[in-house]
């Protein structure tokens, strides 16, 4: 279940925030206002935190831009987007599929750190730009310096750090910007997309690694050249190797899937003894005829002769107990037009992105008006472990 809450839309793109990205902001928020403290000892307790939490909300602002630009590029070039993800680690786009090309990949790759590049370079010019203006009379440097204001502060910080982010995502490490990059180079040279995220993810892996073991030497007092040191700092830098070397391994399994399920149809996989109750019935009637007499998690309801929706062992569970003699199963169920659905001929590859985006456990499988089967995750996984890859 996706932990965190809707944010809203910016060019009907979902955004989501997850929890874990106001532990990160807070974090930015505190360590921003300890900063300006120190660099502005004339500057109010308030005036410290406001400017923090404004500069902490235009970074996070940045990071979105960036992840918009990512977006935006797989949408022009008909490539799905689910939506934008703020976290822990910055921010992330849920494209649905892989390019179509590697010059696809390499355009909407490119345009994140290009557009993160940019803002730093507005950022940097608006700041010293306002800060000169400001300060053009004062014939001390050291004093000028002294005299730079919130606004100024914000934004030579601003783009400071977007300048830092785009370096940071080229790092030629899977799936980083940088590795993506990679990968598109060597699908080009290859022409195999499978081969070439097996590289790049490898690499991604090492580099992983290296953070890894960067950030374990930080914390045991190395000083690391560009990481530098300290124990939180180690800390920090253990956890990005941590996640990068998760994702690496998850992008290259996800492009493998893909590539192993393209060109199957649903039909080869699904599930023909389709489980079928009354929608008039009870729940408990459900429990007690079907489910604790089955390995079952779905179930068809039907109205007569009409298919009216399906009811899940999991839409079951949110019923309380003592409620569910006196529920009806039309109450609960999912009803048919708000189903997912996909057809026998489809590539279970299709399928199995819609179970993983909508984060379900099966699909009806429908030839016109007619259910005939499900296609279901745990059988997907099954024969996807019967493939040479998945030993």
């Amino acid at each position: 279940m996706k932990s965190g809450f809707h944010f809203g839309k910016i060019f009907g793109i979902s955004i989501h925030i997850d929890w874990s990205w106001l532990l990160i902001f807070a974090l930015v928020s505190w360590s921003l206002a300890s900063s300006f403290g120190l660099a502005h000892p004339g500057w109010t307790v308030s005036m410290q935190w406001g400017v923090a939490l404004t500069a902490a909300l235009m970074f996070f602002a940045s990071i979105l831009a960036h992840e918009l630009a990512h977006a935006l590029a797989a949408r022009a070039m008909k490539v799905p987007v689910k939506n934008i993800t703020l976290f822990l680690f910055g921010g992330i786009s849920n494209i649905q599929k892989e390019p179509n090309t590697p010059l696809g990949e390499l355009i909407i790759t490119i345009v994140g750190p290009l557009t993160s590049f940019i803002l730093g370079i507005v950022f940097l010019t608006l700041g010293v730009g306002s800060f000169a203006l400001n300060n053009i009379s004062l014939a001390n440097p050291a004093t000028a310096l002294s005299q730079i204001g919130p606004v100024e502060t914000i934004f030579i910080w601003l783009g400071s750090v977007n300048i830092l982010i785009t370096f940071f995502n080229l790092i030629p490490g899977f799936p980083l910007d940088g590795g993506r990059l990679v990968r598109a180079a060597l699908w080009a040279v290859t022409g195999d997309l499978s081969r070439a995220t097996h590289w790049a993810a490898l690499l991604g892996q090492v580099i992983a690694w290296a953070l890894i073991l960067a950030g374990i030497s930080m914390v045991f007092g190395a000083s690391i050249p560009l990481l530098g040191s300290g124990f939180i700092n180690g800390i920090w830098i253990t956890f990005i190797g941590w996640f990068l070397q998760n994702a690496a391994i998850q992008s290259y399994r996800k492009v493998i899937i893909q590539d192993v399920l393209e060109d199957v149809p649903v039909k080869r996989m699904m599930y023909t003894d389709v489980p079928i109750v009354n929608a008039a019935q009870s729940v408990q009637t459900l429990i007690d005829n079907y489910i604790m007499r089955s390995d079952n998690q779905a179930f068809i309801v039907f109205d007569g002769e009409k298919m009216v929706g399906l009811i899940t062992f999991d839409d079951v569970r949110k019923v309380e107990p003592q409620a569910r003699i006196n529920t009806l199963i039309k109450d609960v169920m999912t009803p048919s037009q708000k189903l997912i659905v996909v057809a026998p001929e489809e590539d279970a590859a299709n399928a199995f992105d819609r179970l993983e985006s909508g984060n379900i456990r099966q699909l009806p499988v429908v030839t016109g008006n007619k259910v005939v089967g499900l296609v279901r995750r745990k059988d997907i996984i099954r024969w996807l472990q019967l493939q040479s890859q998945f030993q």
